[in-house]
């Protein structure tokens, strides 16, 4: 189960276990973690789940394709301080490679995003 760090809005970190085979949308409702909604369960039909990738996960947290989908640009489009590195996590499905992984709350000051 790979370990993945939040950082939050007001700067602190928090580090959660993540099941396999999960989207990180539903990993962090299950831990409670408040910035993360996931409205639409996951059905890309809202932007309540968005999110910044540190840089160095961005090609292990991209679609086999590597690029995102129309939908998910267009569900990035209604959200808020969209970055580079945005995502949506209902469309990260954990796995091995993201160990370590580190994503942080819209809004959060990272110099990264």
């Amino acid at each position: 189960m790979p370990k993945i760090n939040i950082i939050h809005k007001d700067g602190t970190a928090q580090e959660i276990d993540a099941p396999l085979g999960l989207s990180l949308m539903e990993v962090a409702v299950k831990e409670k973690i408040d910035a993360i909604e996931g409205a639409c369960g996951g059905g890309l039909a809202c932007a309540t789940c968005h999110l910044y990738v540190h840089p160095d996960f961005k090609d292990q947290t991209m679609p086999e394709d590597g690029e995102i989908s129309e939908d998910e640009e267009d569900m990035l489009d209604l959200a808020f301080d969209v970055r580079e590195t945005s995502r949506l996590c209902c469309q990260i499905i954990v796995d091995e490679t993201h160990e370590g992984l580190t994503v942080a709350m819209p809004g959060s000051e990272v110099d990264w995003s």
